[in-house]
C-alpha cells in the first residue's frame, strides 16, 4: 500500500501540474450496468494507458464481480503493448491509496478514530490506506448489510487498534476524526448534521451523476476538494446533486488535491473546519499503480509473457 500511496501521489501532482493526459472518461450505458473507458498518459514514465472496466451491480450473488476489466499499458515510444493487468486488485488498491493521499494532504494530523461506511472490497482496502498515513487507533464500521460488518471487523482486527462493527451511521461518525464512504448506495447515507468539526471525509462509492451517498448539507458543510475538477463538474453525483438543490455551486471545489500537494492551492486552513475529499478515480492513478505492479512482477519474474504483433509483453 505504501508503495502505491506514492505512486498516486506522484501522478495526481503531475496530473495538477498540466503534464499528464487525461481526459473524460467514455461510458457505453446498459440496462444491466456499463462499460467504462478510461485512458492517460503519464509523460514521467512515458506510459500510456487505459482501464476497461463494467460495473454490472445486479453481479451480487453471482459467480461474477459486479467489477470487473483489465488495465493495458503501453510504452510512449512506439506506443508497444507492455502489460494487461487485472483491473481488480489495481482499482481496489489505487482508489484506497488516492484517498490515502488526500488525507496526508488534507486531514489534521492527530486524527486516530475512523469510521468506514460500507462492508465491501474498498472498506478494508481504506481501512490498511488510512492507517498508514494517520495513527488510527479505532475503527468503526457501519454497512447496510450488519452482517458484513461483523464479518469485516473481525478479519481487519490488529495489534493496537480496536476494529468494531456498529449499528447506525451516527454511532460510527460521532467523534470521528476521519470518514470513508464506501458504499454502493444511490442515496445518501451520510447527512450533513452529522458532520463534526474538525472532520476529514473521503466520498468514494458514488462515481455516477445520479448516484450520491453524502447529502446537500454535507457538501455545504465542508471545504470540497476533488482528483480533477472537469470529471466532478461532469460525473459526481454527490457535487452534481447538491448544487442542483442550491446547496453549492461550482466555485465552491475549492482545489484539486494535486493542485495542494503541487504548493498552488491550500489545504485544511484550520482544525476545526470540515474537510471533504470527492474521488471519482482516474485513468492516471490506474497507469500509476499498473506501472508499480509491473515493474514488481518484471523483477520478480511472474506473470505470463506472450507475443502481440511480434513483440513480447507480460
Amino acid at each position: 500500500m505504501d508503495e502505491c500511496i506514492e505512486a498516486v501521489r506522484s501522478a495526481l501532482t503531475e496530473l495538477a501540474g498540466g503534464e499528464a493526459i487525461q481526459p473524460l472518461r467514455p461510458v457505453v450505458w446498459l440496462p444491466e450496468g456499463a462499460l467504462g473507458m478510461m485512458p492517460g498518459y503519464l509523460p514521467s514514465i512515458d506510459t500510456i494507458g487505459i482501464k476497461t472496466i463494467t460495473v454490472f451491480p445486479g453481479n451480487a450473488g453471482t459467480p461474477y464481480d459486479s467489477h470487473q476489466g483489465t488495465v493495458m499499458l503501453f510504452d510512449g515510444e512506439f506506443g508497444r503493448l507492455t502489460a494487461v493487468i487485472d483491473a481488480t486488485e489495481i482499482t481496489a488498491i489505487r482508489t484506497a491509496a488516492a484517498s490515502a493521499v488526500a488525507t496526508d494532504a488534507l486531514a489534521r494530523p492527530d486524527a486516530s478514530v475512523l469510521a468506514i461506511l460500507g462492508s465491501g472490497v474498498q472498506a478494508g482496502t481504506h481501512l490498511d490506506a488510512m492507517a498508514a498515513v494517520r495513527p488510527v487507533t479505532e475503527v468503526r464500521i457501519w454497512s447496510r448489510s450488519p452482517a458484513n460488518a461483523v464479518r469485516l471487523a473481525a478479519s481487519t482486527a490488529r495489534d493496537g487498534v480496536e476494529v468494531r462493527a456498529v449499528s447506525t451511521v451516527a454511532e460510527a461518525v460521532g467523534g470521528a476524526d476521519l470518514v470513508c464512504t464506501t458504499t454502493a448506495s444511490h442515496e445518501p447515507v451520510l447527512p450533513g448534521f452529522l458532520l463534526e468539526a474538525g472532520m476529514h471525509i473521503n466520498a468514494v462509492g458514488a462515481s455516477i451523476p445520479t448516484a450520491r451517498e453524502l447529502d446537500g448539507e454535507a457538501l455545504a458543510r465542508s471545504r470540497l476538494f476533488v482528483d480533477r475538477r472537469e470529471s466532478a463538474l461532469n460525473e459526481a453525483g454527490d457535487f452534481l446533486l447538491a448544487r442542483q438543490e442550491g446547496h453549492v455551486s461550482d466555485a465552491d471545489i475549492v482545489a484539486e488535491v494535486g493542485e495542494v500537494l503541487a504548493g498552488s492551492a491550500s489545504g485544511r486552513q484550520t482544525d476545526e473546519e470540515i474537510t471533504l475529499f470527492k474521488s471519482l478515480g482516474l485513468a492516471v492513478e490506474d497507469i500509476a499503480a499498473g506501472d508499480l505492479v509491473f515493474r514488481k512482477a518484471l523483477a520478480a519474474n511472474v506473470g505470463v509473457s506472450l507475443e502481440l504483433g511480434g513483440a513480447r509483453h507480460a
